[in-house]
């Protein structure tokens, strides 16, 4: 049942994601300051303070800290997401953008491959996007020290998005 009602959220979310993907922020965003004066941010942690389970109100407030790049507590938010529902894959791709946000790489490269891991076969589908960015991202952090693990990530990543030019570059430079 909680599942069914976060793949609406997820919905919302994912556009959202694929916009912050490619669009910068500037110091004065990133700022936790104005995040904890969002009167929407203050409500929700009400909400969820009340009721600690409340995996919608949660995923809003993760989304909230998101949009304010507050992405500690974006981080946080979402892990007790991921303690709530543990394979729910979402949650690992949104602690991999905001760790990767938040300029933690490493962080990012594991929340990435975690949610690789959990993305179930009958969610490929509508998770394709996703999947082709986690997997260029492990690539491009791999690419250095693992080649061949790059190769294979950068040739998922084609499979899932053979058009992203980024992938297609990072492809011929590891056959080179």
């Amino acid at each position: 049942m909680k599942i069914k009602s976060l793949f609406f959220g997820l919905t919302l979310l994912t556009t959202g994601y694929i916009n912050a993907q490619t669009t910068a922020t500037t110091p004065a965003e990133t700022s936790q300051t104005a995040a904890s004066a969002n009167p929407t941010i203050e409500g929700l942690k009400q909400k969820v303070a009340a009721k600690p389970d409340d995996t919608q109100s949660l995923v809003a407030l993760a989304t909230a800290y998101q949009d304010a790049a507050d992405w500690t507590s974006a981080i946080a938010t979402w892990n007790k997401i991921t303690t709530l529902i543990p394979d729910w894959a979402p949650a690992y791709y949104s602690i991999g953008y905001a760790n990767q946000s938040a300029k933690n790489n490493e962080g990012a490269k594991a929340a990435y491959e975690q949610y690789i891991a959990k993305v179930k076969p009958a969610e490929i589908e509508a998770s394709k996007q996703n999947l082709a960015y986690a997997y260029f991202f492990i690539a491009f952090q791999d690419k250095d020290t693992d080649k061949e693990k790059a190769k294979q990530y950068i040739a998922k990543s084609l499979q899932y998005d053979g058009s992203n030019q980024d992938a297609l570059n990072l492809s011929k430079s590891l056959m080179n």
